[in-house]
C-alpha cells in the first residue's frame, strides 16, 4: 500500500521565524524527506525546496499603529493562504511566531478540521493576557521557548510543550570563536569591533538606524581604535540603511554586511542591537550587550497599558532581572547609549558571561527533534481517529 507524503503548511512572518521553521523543516525532512512545505516563507525555507504564496516580507510590519496602512494588503493575503489551505488542507498546518496574522488562521483552520500548531509563544504573559483564550480555540499545541511560559499555558489548559531554542542547540556553551569571524569576514584582528543591528523590519530600520549611528559616531570620539559593523538582513533593509547614513553619519567608517549576523556579533567586543531574537543570539554568543528600541508615539502609549512584563529583551525576561541594558523610547538616545556601550567596552565583562553561560543552558534542549516529534505525533493522531471512524 502506498501513502501520500506529509503536507505541511507554514507561515513564517520575520527572519527569526524563518530560521526557527527551517530548522525544524530540516528535522522533518530526515524523517519524510519527501514531505510537503507550504505557505509563506523566508529565504531560508525557501531553500529547502518551500513552496511559498507570498513573500515574508510581506508580514514583516510591527507596531500597533505602524499596520494599520498595511491592513488592506495583509486581508488580501490572509484571504488568499486560507483559500489555499481549505481547497488543499495540509496534515498539519504551523504558524511560526507573527501571532496577529497567525493565531486568526489557525483559529480559522482547526474549525475546518486541520491540526494546527503555533511555534514561538506569544507574549500573552507579558500583555494582552486575554488573547490566551482565543489561543485555546486555535491551536492543538504552543512550542514554547521560555520555561515560564508552559507555567503560564498550564493554568488555562491549553496544551503547550516547552522545547528550548533551536539557536541554544546550534550555539556552543562557550559561545563564540573570535578568531574564525575575523577570518571569515576578512577583518584587521588588530582592531577593536562594534556591531550595530538595527533590525530587520523596514519599521525598525527606520527609526533605530539614526540613533545608533549618533551613537557610534559618540563612541569613536571616546574610543579613537573602534571599527563598526552592521549585518543587513536583505538588499531592501541595506539600501534604507546606507540612505540615513548618508544623512546622519556621511563620514563614519562602518563596514556594511550582506547577511553575517553571527559573525557580525563574534568579532565584536560590545553589541548594539534592537530588541527581539538577535538579542537571545547576542546572548548565546556570549556578547556584551545594549538593547535599544523606539516604536511609534501613539504605539508605545497603547503598550505601556497593555504591558504586564517588566522587560522586553529576551536574556532579562530569562533572567528575570536587568542584565543587561535595554533602552527605550524616550530614553534610546545617543548619549545614553554610548554611556552603556562605554561601560561594556571598558568592564570585565566575566559574571555578564558567566550568567549568560547558565540561562543558555536552560534553554538547550534540541528543540528542532522536539519540535518534530510533537508535529508528527499530532498527524499521527490525526490519521489514527480517521481510521478509527472511517473518515
Amino acid at each position: 500500500m502506498t501513502t501520500k507524503p506529509l503536507r505541511i503548511g507554514m507561515i513564517a512572518g520575520e527572519v527569526s521565524g524563518d530560521i526557527l521553521a527551517a530548522a525544524l523543516i530540516k528535522e522533518i525532512k530526515s524523517r519524510h524527506p519527501d514531505a510537503i512545505f507550504e505557505g509563506i516563507a523566508g529565504p531560508r525555507m525557501q531553500a529547502l525546496g518551500f513552496n511559498t504564496l507570498f513573500e515574508m516580507e510581506e508580514l514583516s510590519v510591527f507596531g500597533l499603529v505602524e499596520v494599520l496602512g498595511r491592513l488592506p494588503r495583509l486581508f488580501k493575503v490572509k484571504r488568499e493562504v486560507l483559500a489555499h489551505f481549505k481547497q488543499n488542507p495540509p496534515d498539519i498546518f504551523i504558524g511560526v511566531d507573527a501571532p496577529d496574522f497567525n493565531i486568526p488562521i489557525e483559529l480559522n483552520l482547526k474549525a475546518n478540521g486541520i491540526k494546527t500548531v503555533h511555534y514561538v509563544s506569544p507574549s500573552v504573559w507579558a500583555w494582552r493576557q486575554k488573547r490566551v483564550f482565543k489561543i485555546k480555540k486555535a491551536v492543538d499545541m504552543v512550542l514554547a521557548f521560555l520555561p515560564f511560559e508552559k507555567a503560564f499555558y498550564d493554568e488555562y489548559d491549553v496544551p503547550c510543550r516547552f522545547i528550548g531554542h533551536t539557536m541554544a542547540d546550534a550555539i556552543p556553551l562557550e559561545g563564540a570563536d573570535k578568531q574564525a569571524a575575523i577570518a571569515e569576514l576578512k577583518l584587521d584582528p588588530k582592531q577593536r569591533y562594534v556591531a550595530i543591528l538595527p533590525g530587520s523590519r523596514a519599521g525598525e530600520v527606520g527609526l533605530l538606524s539614526a540613533s545608533f549611528l549618533e551613537t557610534a559616531i559618540l563612541l569613536k570620539q571616546r574610543f579613537s581604535d573602534l571599527q563598526f559593523v552592521v549585518p543587513m538582513v536583505n538588499e531592501q533593509r541595506k539600501a534604507q540603511f546606507l540612505a540615513i547614513k548618508q544623512e546622519v553619519a556621511p563620514d563614519l567608517d562602518v563596514i556594511v554586511l550582506d547577511g553575517h549576523a553571527r559573525e557580525a556579533m563574534a568579532v565584536a567586543d560590545a553589541v548594539l542591537l534592537a530588541s527581539g531574537t538577535a538579542a537571545l543570539e547576542t546572548m548565546l554568543m556570549k556578547r556584551a550587550m545594549v538593547v535599544g528600541y523606539r516604536v511609534k508615539p501613539m504605539t508605545y502609549k497603547i503598550m505601556l497599558r497593555l504591558m504586564k512584563a517588566p522587560f522586553v529583551s529576551l536574556p532579562n525576561l530569562l533572567a528575570n532581572k536587568e542584565i543587561v541594558a535595554e533602552r527605550l523610547q524616550d530614553d534610546c538616545q545617543p548619549e545614553i547609549l554610548a554611556d552603556e556601550m562605554a561601560k561594556l567596552l571598558e568592564a570585565d565583562n566575566a559574571k555578564l558571561m558567566a550568567h549568560f553561560t547558565e540561562l543558555h543552558k536552560l534553554i538547550r534542549c534540541d528543540a528542532d527533534k522536539q519540535a518534530a516529534d510533537v508535529v508528527l505525533e499530532l498527524i499521527n493522531d490525526k490519521n489514527n481517529a480517521r481510521l478509527k471512524t472511517g473518515k
